[in-house]
């Protein structure tokens, strides 16, 4: 398999941190997003949406971060990344869809630029949007962890599941951008949980061998 992706891209480091549970071996091919290189004609071949990650394996090229997380689980199943009852599953995803379909896809880099590019925003006015959308997103999934985290250690019960991928990258994102995570103590508990286990330590964009692009 071959993953396509770039350090920073929280997207990407879900899909990262799912290969390394899975125990998964990949090929990376990064695509420097601030460069445009996502959107070269040989790429948007591959995935024509010009977006990362996307993931090559024998079955296909998959594209979107949780379906390709969906993927992998139903693939190799163990460890598994949803819970075993409908009910668990529906609320695990709710979770994940707080950050991957309302927060993540409204403070992405594309749409950050354009707020530069086609609304004057400013560094800061970029970072006040990036912090307000985060809390609103946050303030929702506080709650519903706080309710299903049997141990503040997950998200849901007592293992790793697809919220966490999607948790801690955008944890990442919310202290890129200096935002107050005071009011979410259960969210940071579980970030620091998780980014001390070793399938989280190596998926840090930091730690990519493109990091310095």
């Amino acid at each position: 398999m071959k993953l396509h992706g770039y350090w920073r891209s929280s997207a990407a480091y879900r899909v990262r941190i799912a290969l390394n549970l899975k125990g998964l071996q990949v090929e990376s091919a990064t695509h420097a997003l601030p460069r445009g290189e996502h959107r070269s004609d040989a790429y948007r071949a591959l995935n024509p949406q010009g977006l990362v990650p996307a993931l090559e394996t024998e079955d296909g090229v998959f594209i979107q971060s949780t379906a390709i997380i969906e993927y992998l689980d139903e693939r190799w199943p163990q460890p598994p990344l949803l819970p075993s009852s409908p009910g668990a599953r529906a609320v695990v995803r709710g979770m994940a869809g707080i950050i991957s379909a309302d927060i993540h896809p409204i403070n992405n880099l594309r749409v950050l630029n354009r707020l530069r590019s086609e609304h004057g925003a400013d560094d800061a006015a970029v970072a006040r949007w990036v912090n307000h959308w985060i809390r609103e997103g946050f303030l929702a999934l506080e709650a519903s962890v706080a309710r299903h985290s049997t141990a503040g250690r997950f998200c849901h019960g007592d293992s790793v599941t697809i919220a966490d991928l999607c948790l801690v990258p955008q944890m990442y994102n919310a202290r890129r951008f200096g935002c107050d995570l005071a009011g979410f103590p259960t969210l940071v508990a579980i970030d620091a949980h998780c980014r001390g286990l070793e399938a989280f330590r190596r998926a840090e964009p930091e730690s990519q061998p493109d990091a310095t692009r």
